[in-house]
Parts: structure tokens; C-alpha cells; sequence
């Protein structure tokens, strides 16, 4: 019997050694290791011996990846490369639509001089990444989301000032790339509106929308950038309402979005 494989026709004696040929170059292919660059975002350990960490890579999006005996000397992963929001590079085994892929060897990227060793920037580390995990879904690669997020790290390693308004400057920029960034067209009016992302001099007819008072603040921190956030100057309530604000807001965008466990220390980091 002849045999037909994505376009190949065998026919003949030889039909098995024809197929073995092609199956074995078609696993080749399927697990061909591939470099690419990634962003930890959440690890957890799934064994005594191995752990599962997952990444939102350059060049396939959000992956999830198993170890074993990490930090161990002959582990191709040290703990110190899965700390939140790590930028590594990889030599991984990727096969479309398996759940944990393989990895072979991993490295720093990017080396980090102050977020490991700064009480205060690892902990705004900690709750962005775990914004991350909870927000990236999609496991196709957005090459300027990836950049972004890459430029995000590095600006909260290298700042000296303004560290207090990174992570909320950082919520606002990300809403862009997420498909809900407020809108800023034509002038802000007295309510912003959480639910539909728009300002408007009324008060919308349900209960999700800032006051007055928090809507300036808020306009105030779109215009804020990372290269100016040290001039945005807010009291700890002012600060507080604005987390919350954007928590909010995120929820009323993204399914599910809920139970940040980073969100009490990070509240509790700027009191």
C-alpha cells in the first residue's frame, strides 16, 4: 500500500523506510533547539527535585519551562536566574502546543545592579511580575510588548529617583499594550470613567469611576513618563487611592484578574 505524508508519495517496497526517513526529520525539526531571550515571570516548585518557571519570551510569548535541581551544580539553572522579572537567555526545545517545554541551557541577559540587592525595587519587581503572569495569556509573541517590558526592567534598575511612582507609571503604559489604554482625546473631563476608559464632566451611571480629586491625580500620571515620574509629586493617600485605582481598572479589562497577593506589601512598602 502507498503511503501519502504532507504532500509525499511512496509507493513501492520501501514505503516503510521512506516513512521512518521523513518521521525522523519532521522530530528533528519539531524539537530543534532555538535561542531566544525571556522575561521570569512566576516559578513554582513542582517537585523536590525540579521546577516549573514561567516566561514571556522574544519569540514565542508566554512559555512555561521545567528545571531540575536547580541551583545545583550541575543544573542548567540557577535560583538566581528565576528571580521576578529576570531577563535571561535561553536554549530551549520548543514543540508548538505542549504545555512545558524543555530547556537546555540558561543564562543572564541582562545583569541586574540594584533590583536583587533593593528592599524596595525587588518588592516593586515582585508585584509587577506578578501583574504580568496574571495579565499575559497569549502565548503569541508581541515583539514590542517584549521590548517594552525589557526597557521597563532595565529603567527600574538603573533609576535613582522617583522609584515610589515606577510601578503605577508602569500600569498605565502597559494598558496600552493589553488593548485598554485610557483614552486621552479631546479635554479631561471631571470623572474617569473605569469601565468604558473615558473621561466625562458627569458621573457616569454606575458605581465604577474616580472623583474629581483622583481624576486629576490620574491625568496628572498619564503624562508622566519614566524619565520625569520624580517630579510627580503625591501623598501616601494620593498614592494609594491611584494603586487601587488602576487595580480597578485592570479588573474591569481582564477576566479573572484578581487575588494580587504582592498588592498588600507593596501598599504597605510606601506608608
Amino acid at each position: 500500500m502507498a503511503i501519502i505524508l504532507s504532500g509525499f508519495h511512496f509507493p513501492g517496497t520501501n514505503d516503510t523506510l521512506h516513512l521512518i526517513f521523513l518521521l525522523h526529520l519532521y522530530s528533528k525539526e519539531l524539537f530543534m533547539q532555538i535561542k531566544t531571550t525571556g522575561i521570569v515571570l512566576h516559578s513554582i516548585k513542582h517537585t523536590d527535585s525540579s521546577t516549573i518557571f514561567t516566561v514571556y519570551t522574544q519569540q514565542f510569548g508566554r512559555v512555561s519551562y521545567m528545571v531540575h535541581g536547580a541551583n545545583k551544580k550541575k543544573s542548567v539553572c540557577r535560583a538566581a536566574f528565576l528571580q521576578p522579572l529576570s531577563i535571561v537567555e535561553m536554549d530551549v526545545f520548543h514543540t508548538p502546543g505542549k504545555d512545558i517545554q524543555r530547556i537546555k541551557d540558561m543564562r543572564m541577559e541582562y545583569q541586574s545592579t540594584s533590583i536583587p540587592f533593593n528592599p524596595i525595587k525587588n518588592s516593586v519587581a515582585l508585584f509587577l511580575s506578578e501583574i504580568l503572569y496574571r495579565t499575559l495569556r497569549q502565548t503569541e509573541p508581541d515583539e514590542s510588548l517584549f521590548l517594552f517590558l525589557e526597557n521597563s526592567i532595565q529603567q527600574l534598575d538603573c533609576c535613582e529617583e522617583g522609584i515610589s511612582n515606577f510601578h503605577l507609571v508602569f500600569l498605565i503604559k502597559l494598558s496600552r499594550y493589553l488593548g485598554f489604554e485610557p483614552s486621552q482625546e479631546g479635554d479631561a473631563g471631571k470623572y474617569f470613567d473605569l469601565m468604558n476608559g473615558i473621561f466625562l464632566n458627569n458621573r457616569p451611571l454606575h458605581m465604577h469611576f474616580l472623583l474629581p480629586d483622583t481624576t486629576t491625580d490620574f491625568v496628572s500620571l498619564l503624562q508622566t513618563d519614566y524619565t520625569n515620574m520624580h517630579r510627580l509629586i503625591l501623598s501616601r493617600e494620593k498614592r494609594t487611592n491611584l494603586l487601587k485605582s488602576l487595580v480597578e481598572y485592570y479588573r474591569m479589562h481582564i477576566p479573572e484578574f484578581h487575588g494580587l497577593h504582592s498588592l498588600t506589601v507593596l501598599q504597605s512598602l510606601f506608608d
